[in-house]
């Protein structure tokens, strides 16, 4: 448990961390009730998720300073994955979004216990900026309606007419929106959230919205949360939870994406290593604690991590104070909910998803690299395009990422070399250098002998030899091979015999240790009359530019 290495608490300390603390969790319960709306659960499941979730969190991941609780990414997943399979808000909908909490938060702890977090590492940064800016999208899409008036309708619904908008609604949502904007940007450290709710609740009271027909919150249960185990699923539970697989699997995807990118700033900042095995394994035992307390995925949110290190957190004291005040919310203050309209809500929504939508992203990485570009792009539009199913989005963007992989490994990069002007071994062709000797075949792979890359190693050697006739040897500037595998292994000693059945002498220059050890291991560098092995790069062309009658002045080491 990293908890027991926080420091002994002091007056000092604790008064900082509870300023913190408590700038969060006004931050967290109108987020919560929001983010529960989008999620499609009852309102107060939102509240639910930043109490015992947050505190199992704190005690057992390693990054102490991550605000976890709901999240508006893990929120519209879960929201995405079970429209097609329950009606929102149902017990049917409630006992899936349980299960499903439950799968993600088991997987991570699996993948944490078992030091595998290596594995969520596949999701690179192209994917991601995709699948965000895509789910942004959806996400502010699916609040214009509550924002402007159209409360309880889909944007389809609104596009097709029917009664015209309440005008109250709408200036609520418009109004929460640019409060927001506005404490954003000259107060960033007073809880504009809270206190927009608070006013907004007030002003609602005050105008008998709820008593003229206006959407509001409502009456939410008071209480802290009591053990809740989902019941059996209809069509077989077995059946249903491999239908929830899928999206349990994004959801940890994303969630552990979520988490390391507030993760590395928060352990950058302490100066420390992010123990990212840990953090996966606090943050599934979150996300189980949420589910038995009938609630959704947790995830550590960027936005209020961030408000976390801006009030001057230092340890994981302050979100223990923000606990207690989400507990006291629970026990005696929710009934100060009632009033505040769902437009309020979707103004919250719809402000912090706004910060996620950067269009430049894919300018950036166009620049960069089109085809991780490209990759993005394709991620954001099959994103859109298999809504509400967007799981398909980021499972669609790791397939063409690790295609590209495998391409590039399958095609490495192989280059014949000359001695260019400064004594560095460069690209002949590209630089128009002269050989380094007429009938030698220099070349340098710069990738990893294995099982994707021997074969073109194996191909332009061979396509040498039969193109040049006149070649009497062969230098593989090793230096860059830093790994053999046994395909690569096999694929050596392959070239080895037929280069020595046309007489052609093999050079080796640079050789790793490690790639050595596996092709000693193998037998295939006994010596012999045709082989010849150098320790360094200035060695080999000292020797080569000798053998072929060249000035040994003319022999510049090479980097």
């Amino acid at each position: 448990m990293p908890c027991l290495a926080w420091p002994r608490p002091s007056r000092a300390l604790l008064q900082g961390e509870a300023l913190a603390g408590i700038t969060v969790a006004l931050m967290v319960i109108p987020q919560g009730v929001a983010y529960a709306a989008l999620a499609g659960m009852p309102l107060v499941t939102g509240v639910y998720a930043a109490l015992w979730p947050a505190l199992v969190a704190v005690l057992f991941s390693s990054s102490q300073r991550l605000s976890v609780g709901p999240t508006a990414l893990t929120s519209l997943l879960v929201g995405a994955s079970l429209a097609p399979l329950a009606v929102a808000g149902s017990a049917e909908w409630v006992a899936m979004a349980v299960w499903l909490t439950l799968l993600s938060g088991g997987i991570q702890i699996l993948i944490g216990a078992g030091r595998l977090g290596w594995i969520l590492r596949l999701v690179n940064s192209p994917v991601l900026t995709g699948f965000t800016q895509g789910a942004a999208i959806l996400i502010a899409v699916s609040q214009l309606p509550s924002l402007l008036g159209f409360t309880g309708r889909t944007v389809p619904q609104v596009l097709r007419g029917g009664s015209p908008p309440d005008w109250t609604a709408m200036a609520f949502g418009l109004g929460s929106m640019a409060v927001l904007w506005a404490g954003k940007r000259w107060l960033p450290r007073f809880p504009t959230t809270m206190a927009l709710v608070a006013g907004a609740a007030a002003l609602s009271w005050s105008l008998s919205y709820a008593l003229l027909g206006g959407a509001v919150v409502g009456a939410l249960p008071s209480g802290l949360p009591s053990l809740y185990w989902p019941s059996a699923l209809p069509g077989g539970t077995l059946h249903t939870l491999g239908m929830l697989l899928l999206p349990a699997l994004t959801i940890t995807l994303v969630s552990f994406l979520e988490t390391a990118s507030s993760a590395k700033i928060d352990n950058a900042r302490a100066g420390t290593l992010w123990n990212e095995n840990q953090d996966l394994i606090g943050q599934g035992l979150a996300k189980v604690a949420s589910g038995l307390t009938g609630a959704f995925p947790t995830s550590s949110s960027f936005s209020r991590s961030a408000i976390t290190l801006y009030a001057g957190a230092q340890t994981g004291w302050a979100t223990l104070f923000s606990v207690v005040v989400v507990a006291l919310t629970l026990l005696w203050l929710m009934p100060l909910l009632y009033h505040v309209p769902q437009a309020v809500l979707a103004a919250v929504v719809m402000t912090a998803i706004i910060g996620l939508i950067k269009p430049r992203s894919f300018a950036v990485l166009w620049r960069v690299s089109r085809i991780e570009a490209g990759i993005a792009i394709g991620t954001f539009a099959l994103t859109i395009a298999t809504a509400p199913s967007i799981y398909w989005g980021v499972l669609g963007g790791l397939l063409a990422s690790l295609a590209n992989y495998m391409y590039r490994h399958l095609h490495p990069r192989i280059i014949e070399v000359g001695l260019h002007g400064d004594g560095s071994l460069r690209d002949r062709h590209l630089w128009q250098l002269p050989p380094l000797a007429p009938t030698l075949y220099a070349l340098r792979m710069d990738a990893e002998l294995d099982f994707a890359s021997a074969g073109t190693l194996e191909r332009a050697i061979a396509e040498v030899l039969a193109g040049r006739p006149e070649v009497t040897d062969v230098c593989l500037f090793a230096h860059p091979i830093n790994r053999i595998d046994i395909s690569g292994a096999e694929v050596f000693g392959s070239l080895r015999r037929l280069l020595e059945s046309k007489g052609v002498r093999l050079h080796l220059s640079g050789l790793k240790l490690p790639a050595q050890q596996v092709l000693d291991r193998a037998g295939l560098l006994v010596p012999g009359p045709l082989l010849f092995n150098y320790r360094t790069d200035a060695d080999a062309l000292q020797a080569l530019m000798t053998d072929c009658g060249r000035n040994e002045s003319q022999s510049t080491p090479a980097g």
